[in-house]
């Protein structure tokens, strides 16, 4: 089955040769606790075989290593590396065991202290024991960490300058090592763990948190956006309910603007203010003549008085023989006649029924000017009228209501 080219990948070296050489993250681990085990016991080299498979791109040539097979016992002879039938064996075993469908492709040698250059010795068992076309072998230094990628090519081992690590789900390899790690006593603290994969691990886990975040971020900032744009709706209604009350009170000061106005109208003119004692005086005192005893004054009063003299009583007219009398008595008499006059022309309104007790009751189109003309035939007792009610604002009675007559 064709593989997919994987997209979590790390880069090491120069990749510009052929083929690429895929190796799955575990597999870089467990190599990594092999040269450390072989550092610890100094007792030789240390192998493992290589499982994966090889495939054919159109213009290109992949060798995915997934999985790492400890040898049971690498051997030397001399200077030469031996893997004897009993190797073989325990490796078939394994790999059937854990990698049921890889193919053992290659080798891997830990060996501290060895040039990292495969001799003609080293050459010739590969070739024997992985004849097949880029089939891998790998030469790593314990100590120095160094290694080295050779490819079979050319009826050769090549070098090759570089390779990928990729990162994938691997259940294969990872079970292999837990089961090796217990058969071997070896524990979990004891395992050399490659830094830039975890680096690389720690960067996804860093950018899926940050995705999380963003997302996280995006759902506070539309629900922020929701709240400022209830607070929005809420403020315009808000004003708008006050422009219509702003809207409403003007039209009410309005009204009472114009009502004000119009009974300031109906309210306005000469008034003065009347006392109880000069009130059954006022028309006399109207009408009353100066202290120089002059009947001119007299009749120029009953003369500025004519306005009401429909209203009056036609006893307030004098006569001809009565301004005759007049002119013969002398002041004293002519303002004694003047004021008689007067308190006849009261009495005569008073006397009409509404109001002759000291009380009037408020009629149907009645204003305090009316009832001042009609009580005491001018306009001069409303603000005596207000004070002898209490009343504040003379525009305000009501039909029916009762008012103490000054």
């Amino acid at each position: 089955m064709e593989r997919q080219l994987p997209k979590n990948v790390r880069q090491i070296g120069n990749v510009s040769d052929t083929p690429k050489i895929y190796v799955e993250d575990y597999v870089d681990t467990f190599f990594a606790q092999l040269c450390e085990k072989c550092e610890k016991s100094g007792k030789g080299p240390m192998g493992a075989f290589l499982v994966g498979d090889i495939q054919q791109g159109d213009n290109e040539e992949y060798v995915y290593i997934y999985g790492a097979i400890q040898m049971h016992d690498l051997k030397m002879s001399g200077s030469e590396y031996v893997l004897d039938e009993d190797t073989w064996k325990h490796a078939y075993e394994d790999c059937k065991q854990y990698f049921e469908d890889g193919e053992m492709l290659g080798w891997f040698v830990a060996h501290p202290g060895v040039p990292l250059i495969p001799d003609a010795s080293t050459v010739k068992l590969h070739k024997k024991s992985f004849p097949k076309k880029n089939t891998v072998f790998i030469m790593k230094d314990p100590v120095e960490k160094e290694e080295t990628y050779y490819v079979h090519k050319m009826n050769d081992l090549m070098e090759i300058g570089g390779h990928y690590t990729y990162y994938e789900k691997n259940p294969c390899m990872q079970n292999y090592m837990i089961s090796s790690r217990k058969k071997n006593g070896v524990f979990s603290t004891e395992t050399v763990e490659d830094r830039a994969a975890k680096d690389f691990r720690d960067l996804v886990r860093k950018r899926g948190e940050r995705r999380k975040g963003r997302q996280t971020g995006s759902l506070m900032y539309a629900a922020g956006a929701g709240l400022v744009l209830v607070l929005l709706v809420m403020g315009v209604s808000l004003i708008n309910s006050f422009d219509r009350m702003k809207s409403v009170q003007d039209t009410l000061n309005a009204i009472s603007g114009n009502t004000d106005s119009i009974e300031a109208r109906e309210t306005s003119g000469t008034v003065t203010a009347v006392t109880e004692e000069q009130a059954g005086n006022v028309v006399a005192g109207e009408g009353q003549a100066s202290d120089n005893g002059e009947d001119s004054d007299a009749n120029n009063s009953d003369v500025d008085s004519g306005d009401s003299a429909d209203e009056a009583d036609p006893q307030d007219i004098d006569t001809p023989d009565t301004q005759d009398a007049d002119k013969t008595d002398g002041s004293d008499s002519a303002a004694g006649t003047a004021q008689g006059t007067g308190t006849d022309g009261q009495a005569s309104a008073v006397s009409g029924g509404n109001g002759s007790d000291g009380v009037y009751i408020v009629e149907e189109g009645d204003t305090l000017a009316i009832i001042s003309r009609k009580m005491y035939g001018d306009l001069s007792h409303v603000d005596a009228i207000c004070k002898m009610n209490g009343i504040e604002n003379g525009n305000l009675i009501y039909v029916g209501q009762k008012l103490l007559l000054p």
